[in-house]
């Protein structure tokens, strides 16, 4: 926050304390009845004190994959205990603070788009809730739109993904999380993408017994003094860089082996990101206010011209040339002007 304020926080619990729960252990069990109350002065407390320490919570998750007991720590917290949480406890300690930090239902697998849309069935917990969100372990990115549909006036997030370089790769291709996460969720009306593990140590630690995750590799690995930026950094990288804060997501035809979405960012620029899916070289055609242009997948030009104002972008311009040439994603910026800061 000190380098760059405009950053929003999410909160997302993985447990309650240990006392309000029906197994008194970190990981499973519900939250007890009797101690919804108590939790939801819990959430309170915690905005609160994070706001005196200069950090504004802007948004919370009820529970982080409420379906997942198995995790460590982690809570069982099936769909209805969710609203009657919300409704009459959640919801009402928020209003009774004065507090403006969103309430996120669900915050688990596209498997289950029943359960966030149960939740905003109900009127008196839909009122508190700003929308949900999703993670991608488990369904298709498709069923955001599903959650969208039934209820047009909530938010939908993309909350979570693992995403972790094949063992033994000799390259980062970015393609996949791309296309599946950057433009999947974007183009199934989520706000935003956030991934998983931000850093970790050469053995991916630190993380948690009974049900902590070995293999979740950070968007950076910490090895002393040492960084090394992984696929996970690349490929948020290479839709953030040009996807500024306050873009909306405007229209583009879906092509079979060329995913895409575009944006137009606060300043009018317009943005579109393209991942080739399939086993060849891609042209395709920019359409734009009457106007065409082909862009070309340029393998061995890792970092881009950006006095060019119609520019293409493979992966994010630290790439080291060796690794240019296994990337088959790009970014295009139309405008008279768009230097790529």
């Amino acid at each position: 926050l000190a380098i760059n304020p405009k950053i929003k926080i999410l909160g997302s619990p993985w447990s309650p304390p240990l006392w309000m729960k029906t197994t008194y252990d970190a990981r499973g069990g519900m939250l007890k009845p009797e101690c919804y109350q108590a939790y939801a002065k819990y959430f309170v407390k915690y905005i609160q004190e994070m706001k005196k320490e200069g950090i504004t919570i802007d948004a919370v998750t009820v529970q982080n994959e409420p379906l997942h007991p198995g995790n460590n720590p982690s809570l069982l917290m099936v769909a209805p205990d969710q609203a009657l949480f919300v409704k009459k406890n959640l919801g009402p300690a928020f209003e009774k603070a004065g507090l403006k930090t969103k309430i996120i239902v669900y915050d688990h697998n596209a498997d289950r788009p029943d359960y966030p849309i149960s939740i905003l069935d109900d009127p008196e917990a839909r009122k508190y809730i700003d929308g949900s969100a999703f993670h991608l372990y488990g369904g298709k990115i498709e069923a955001l739109t599903d959650v969208h549909n039934a209820h047009p006036d909530k938010n939908i997030y993309f909350s979570e993904q693992m995403v972790v370089e094949r063992p033994g790769a000799t390259g980062i291709n970015i393609t996949g999380p791309v296309r599946r996460l950057i433009i999947g969720a974007t183009r199934n009306w989520s706000r935003n993408v956030l991934e998983w593990n931000l850093a970790a140590d050469p053995e991916n630690k630190p993380f948690t017994d009974r049900g902590g995750c070995p293999t979740c590799q950070g968007a950076v690995t910490i090895d002393k003094d040492n960084v090394s930026r992984n696929i996970a950094y690349y490929s948020v990288a290479h839709a953030s860089k040009f996807v500024r804060p306050g873009s909306v997501r405007i229209a583009s035809n879906e092509l079979t082996d060329l995913s895409n979405v575009a944006f137009k960012t606060p300043d009018g620029k317009r943005v579109l990101i393209v991942a080739n899916t399939g086993k060849e070289q891609a042209n395709f055609n920019i359409n734009y206010n009457g106007s065409t242009s082909q862009p070309t997948y340029q393998q061995l030009q890792p970092v881009p011209d950006y006095s060019n104002p119609q520019y293409i972008t493979i992966g994010n311009p630290d790439l080291k040339p060796e690794f240019s040439n296994s990337l088959s994603s790009i970014s295009a910026c139309i405008s008279q002007s768009c230097n790529g800061t």
